[in-house]
């Protein structure tokens, strides 16, 4: 207002109208303004509105699509359910299926066994066992200079057990393409079956001895496939005797020893003695490994062996110790084993230079008046045995040794009235292992030993094919191994050969070899073998 002040009222109503006017413009500008800002705030909310309802509508349709979805998964998964159950209760039946058949099958698998055992025992055949060793570190080619290819085929296995009654080997050549050839047994063990599994099936031969047959095992195979582990068990470092510390490593002819007496505390004190000898077939000249000399020492002695009258082999002056016990019996072997001859070579630092046969004689005790009916009552066995006392000379009730042939020995007494006596003998054999003197690396003396046990192995393998062919003659008398043994091959024994094998391809001309003999020694037929009948007498005096 101070602006008006001295001015006429026409200028102050011009001026007014001016700025009325002015204002009235702004107020237009403002306004259209605002109308322009509203027109296009409802554009976008139509838009919007629109954006809105489609995205609700493509909400809706993707929510019905994944509503579809997961009801068709649901039902999907019912329909698996129920197939899993289907299959649950087919796999269910299938395995009951399985279940009984493989019972029957091992049913049927026992009689067939005992039919076989049968069979065997009518024909006289030999049984076979055969066990393959798990591969050692000497199964690698130290020592031979061989390309690294071949070493590396050296070590692979050729020979498995493809079940319990199967050995499978792996036949490989280069340039030529490999070929499978299998070999029955009547038992085959793998490489992971332990010394408890081997005897379980030996066991059962035990018995016969005090049913009054004869019974020989005997373990064959080549050198370093594991028959003396086999047979005694693990040896000693740097010795030759065998541990008895691990029980459950302990071989046939330890726990043979010990199911003997085992069978033998169950009847009738007195009515049973036991007797062993120790002997090692080396360079084909027997060696008496019990005998000792004026101070008492044992130390091995030469002896020979003889056919008697009855057509028996023998062997005179051979030491036969009195034994009441395993212990006393295991004592008795490990003195022998000192003197076993051994010889380092390429495939084994401790390969045995000789055949090793182990005898236990058991001679029964059968009183006139009780034949047929052993120790029938408590006074009876006591009154027996008293007379047993006095029957049985000192030497026999102090059990030394008795250096002597057979016919002189403190069991062949002589038969009175009131005593007779029934032998059955156990042949426990650990044979020298066949050798491939490309293989085996000997020189010297000990090339001259390989020489003699393999041409022994040879003269055994010639009597078996004898005995198979029915052969009016057969060689017995080629090798003091043979003639030793011959009661045992000829059909006077029970006889369980076990093969012992390597498994590697390095080994695979001497595994086939050995499988090659336990093929033909199970098809001799040799006829039933004889029963030590014992005398039965009537009771009445």
């Amino acid at each position: 207002y101070q602006g008006l002040a001295g001015r006429s009222t026409n200028e102050v109503l011009q001026l007014y109208a001016a700025h009325g006017q002015q204002m009235k413009l702004q107020r237009s500008s403002v306004v259209t303004q605002l109308h322009g800002a509203v027109k296009r705030l409802k554009q976008d909310l139509k838009s919007l509105h629109s954006f809105a309802l489609e995205l609700s509508k493509d909400f809706q349709r993707q929510s019905k699509t994944c509503l579809y979805q997961v009801l068709a998964a649901v039902q999907g998964i019912q329909l698996q359910n129920e197939a899993m159950q289907m299959f649950q209760i087919k796999a269910f039946d299938l395995e009951q299926s399985l279940q009984e058949v493989t019972e029957r099958y091992e049913k049927e698998k026992q009689k067939r066994k005992a039919l076989h055992n049968s069979l065997i025992e009518l024909r006289g055949n030999i049984r076979v066992h055969c066990r393959i060793r798990p591969l050692l570190p000497f199964d690698d080619a130290a020592g031979h200079s061989i390309s690294q290819d071949r070493q590396r085929n050296f070590s692979e296995k050729a020979a498995y057990a493809a079940d319990d009654e199967t050995v499978l080997v792996k036949c490989s050549r280069p340039g030529h393409a490999s070929v499978n050839k299998t070999f029955q047994f009547e038992r085959v063990y793998n490489d992971l079956e332990s010394q408890d599994a081997v005897f379980a099936d030996v066991a059962p031969l035990l018995t016969s001895l005090l049913d009054g047959y004869n019974v020989c095992i005997m373990a064959y195979g080549q050198t370093g496939s594991g028959k003396t582990y086999t047979m005694l068990g693990p040896q000693l470092e740097g010795n030759l005797a065998f541990s008895t510390e691990e029980e459950s490593e302990l071989g046939i002819i330890p726990r043979a020893t010990q199911e003997v007496f085992r069978l033998i505390s169950e009847k009738p004190p007195g009515s049973y003695w036991v007797e062993v000898s120790v002997v090692e077939v080396y360079n084909n000249e027997i060696f008496d490994l019990l005998a000792k000399d004026s101070y008492g020492k044992v130390f091995g002695v030469k002896r020979d062996v003889v056919t008697t009258r009855e057509g028996k082999s023998d062997v005179p002056l051979l030491t036969h110790e009195t034994v009441e016990n395993a212990s006393e019996f295991l004592h008795l072997v490990n003195k022998g084993l000192q003197l076993r001859v051994t010889h380092p070579t390429l495939v084994h630092a401790h390969s045995s230079r000789s055949h090793l046969v182990v005898t236990l004689t058991i001679t029964t005790v059968v009183f006139g008046d009780n034949f047929g009916t052993l120790w029938e009552d408590e006074q009876t066995s006591q009154r027996l045995n008293k007379e047993a006392s006095c029957t049985f000379p000192q030497k026999m009730r102090d059990h030394k040794s008795t250096p002597s042939s057979r016919a002189s020995s403190p069991v062949q007494l002589e038969a009175t009235e009131k005593m007779k006596q029934v032998k059955t003998r156990l042949q426990l054999v650990d044979l020298a292992g066949s050798e491939c003197v490309g293989m085996s690396g000997v020189t010297g003396a000990a090339l001259r030993e390989t020489s003699f046990i393999n041409r022994s192995l040879s003269a055994l393998a010639d009597v078996l094919g004898a005995i198979a062919e029915q052969r009016a003659h057969v060689p017995y008398r080629n090798s003091k191994l043979t003639h030793l043994l011959q009661d045992s091959v000829g059909g006077d024994a029970k006889l369980l050969v076990m093969l012992c094998i390597s498994p590697g391809q390095k080994y695979l001309t001497e595994s086939m070899q050995s499988l090659g003999f336990g093929t033909r020694a199970r098809q001799v037929q040799r006829g039933q073998v004889k029963k030590k009948n014992f005398p039965v007498l009537s009771k009445g005096k």
